[in-house]
């Protein structure tokens, strides 16, 4: 049986869901972030229950096709930003449209209805907070990250990274506490 996960954006979401998997008795197969396939399947009482315990970490099962739809969106993005080395050689959209099977149209026009936002300001602000990320590791310099992130140039990523947050990238990385915001807050 496949379960749906909201907000199962990270390595460690898919470990927390994993060990409350199994301490609720089920064995989990296959865990993807925002999926998870499970041998037993579940009546409505038990996912009820599931529910419960997955909303205390912060997540939640997820019923509906157009819920499951947007969490796709949202995890194909976390995944491309936060976890891919792999470079896009198609625009943004065309990306999004043939990795889910669905017109971007239709994709764009649900997830700005459910979410209040577009698909491409919760992409750029993916992006910054990897931008705040690598800024704090301080292994790579701004001309690398623009590289990394897909951005045509370094003017590029620190106009749309002070857009975003206020401050130029060599201001926030000068700044002594570094404060980020966690993906599923996005």
């Amino acid at each position: 049986m496949m379960l749906y996960i909201k907000n199962m954006v990270c390595s460690r979401c898919k470990m927390v869901v994993k060990d409350e998997l199994i301490k609720f008795g089920l064995h989990p197969k296959n865990i993807e972030l925002g999926e998870v396939e499970v041998e037993e399947d579940l009546n409505d009482e038990n996912k009820n229950q599931l529910n419960i315990i997955l909303q205390s970490f912060g997540f939640e099962l997820i019923d509906d096709k157009k819920s499951r739809l947007i969490e796709k969106v949202k995890n194909s993005i976390v995944d491309l930003v936060h976890y891919s080395e792999e470079q896009i050689n198609t625009t943004f959209s065309e990306y999004i449209s043939r990795k889910l099977h669905h017109d971007y149209n239709y994709l764009s026009n649900l997830f700005s209805e459910v979410e209040g936002t577009t698909i491409e300001k919760y992409f750029i602000a993916q992006k910054i907070e990897k931008v705040k990320e690598l800024l704090k590791y301080d292994e790579l310099s701004l001309s690398e990250i623009a590289d990394r992130l897909g951005y045509s140039s370094v003017a590029y990523l620190s106009n749309q990274f002070k857009k975003q947050t206020g401050l130029t990238p060599s201001f926030y990385k000068s700044l002594k506490q570094i404060k980020r915001r966690g993906l599923e807050d996005l």
